[in-house]
């Protein structure tokens, strides 16, 4: 470990500047991005050696420009005050194309290129047009499979995660994960109905939602939601919220999931009981509740294990993967989370791991600490989901005593 109590003045003052210009930078992110994602793929596209005819040239420019100022002028009439769901349908829609369009420009049109210039392949413009039809094919193709990926009802995905303190009487519990629904513009209340239809096929003792149902208020979504009513579970069903929830009047979404019959874990517990052993089953509101300004919500650790045996292993519902420092702090056994949607569409994964400790899967942190990260049920915003596929998470969980 390095010792800094004696670092000089001068070393503080240098970073300082430096951290301001990278504060002020990230600030002009939102304006610079949009002009980023648009300009590049009609540069490379466009004007790097294809010499199209020019009406070609100009009825595309005209496209990108069109699409550069449509999307964020229909995120702001969807996502804004006016919460206009098909204005959100067409700014999602043109978001998650430019992005895809922006990465594989990029990347084909510099890899391409150079493999195409090395193998000898025709003359300038001739590469610079195959690279142009190949951008489009492919960024077409992902686009039409990451659309069918993102509607579809997610695959389940199965993993046994042994807890060492659990009880022999609770091995073999079977908990069902399902988070990031994000009902929203578009209407999915079929698909939320196959997706709880699934759900109790996998003859769950516990399932657990842990957060992001959905983005806009209760009472817009709520036949979206309703489905949610007849998930089954032998035992409980368990809700925590999700940073969007904050977003559209939290407390509707926890008064309707009460009613729906889900028990809202906010920042509480409560004891799942079999063959003599015990499993505390806690939940957390989300990481950005308490700056939501709502009264009461806050993520409360210590307030949702007030009560329980110290001794007893915990199972913890927390909607950010993040959250999993204080969690194993705390010494809980499993953390299970959603939040990341596994970067959704790729390569945005890299993007997601600037924030989070963990994109998908089960990763253990500290001593006893595992957290299980879900790629999310559902998505948010652009309906595509590119090399992340949602999913519906099995946990069978293991005792080391078993009898």
């Amino acid at each position: 470990m390095t010792d800094t109590s004696n670092a000089r003045p001068a070393e503080g003052e240098a970073q300082a500047p430096r951290q301001s210009m990278l504060l002020r930078l990230m600030r002009y992110l939102p304006l610079i991005a949009p002009v980023l994602l648009w300009a590049v793929p009609c540069w490379v596209l466009l004007f790097t050696g294809q010499h199209w005819p020019v009406p070609v040239t100009v009825a595309g420019t005209a496209l990108f420009v069109l699409g550069l100022a449509a999307m964020p002028l229909a995120m702001m009439r969807g996502h804004g005050r006016r919460q206009q769901d098909r204005a959100a349908i067409i700014g999602d829609t043109l978001l998650g194309g430019s992005w895809v369009l922006f990465t594989w420009s990029v990347l084909l049109g510099i890899l391409l290129r150079l493999a195409l210039t090395v193998a000898g392949v025709g003359q300038s413009e001739d590469r610079a047009r195959i690279v142009t039809w190949a951008v489009l094919g492919v960024s077409a193709a992902l686009l039409v499979w990451g659309y069918v990926e993102a509607r579809r009802v997610p695959r389940v995905r199965r993993l046994d995660v042994p807890l060492p303190r659990l009880g022999a009487g609770l091995d073999g519990l079977r908990v069902v994960l399902i988070t990031d629904t994000h009902y929203g513009p578009l209407d999915r209340a079929r698909w939320s109905a196959r997706v709880c239809e699934t759900v109790n096929t996998l003859e769950a003792d516990l399932v657990c939602h842990t957060g992001d149902i959905a983005d806009g208020t209760a009472e817009r979504r709520r036949a979206q939601a309703t489905p949610l009513a007849t998930v089954q579970a032998t035992e409980a069903r368990v809700y925590v919220t999700g940073n969007h929830e904050y977003y559209s009047e939290a407390q509707g979404w926890v008064d309707l999931m009460d009613e729906l019959g889900w028990e809202p874990l906010r920042n509480r517990h409560l004891l799942l009981e079999r063959g003599g052993d015990t499993l505390v089953v806690a939940g957390v509101d989300d990481v950005t509740a308490e700056s939501s300004g709502l009264v009461g919500h806050r993520a409360h650790l210590a307030g949702a294990l007030d009560g329980a045996d110290p001794e007893l292993p915990v199972l913890l519902l927390a909607h950010q993967p993040k959250f999993v420092e204080r969690a194993a702090a705390a010494g809980i056994d499993l953390q299970l989370s959603g939040h990341t949607h596994g970067g959704q569409i790729w390569p945005f994964h890299h993007l997601v791991r600037l924030d989070q400790p963990a994109l998908a899967g089960l990763s253990r942190h500290g001593v006893r600490t595992l957290l299980y990260t879900s790629r999310g049920t559902g998505f948010w915003g652009p309906p595509f989901r590119v090399f992340a596929p949602s999913e519906i998470t099995l946990l069978v969980l293991r005792s080391a005593q078993q009898r």
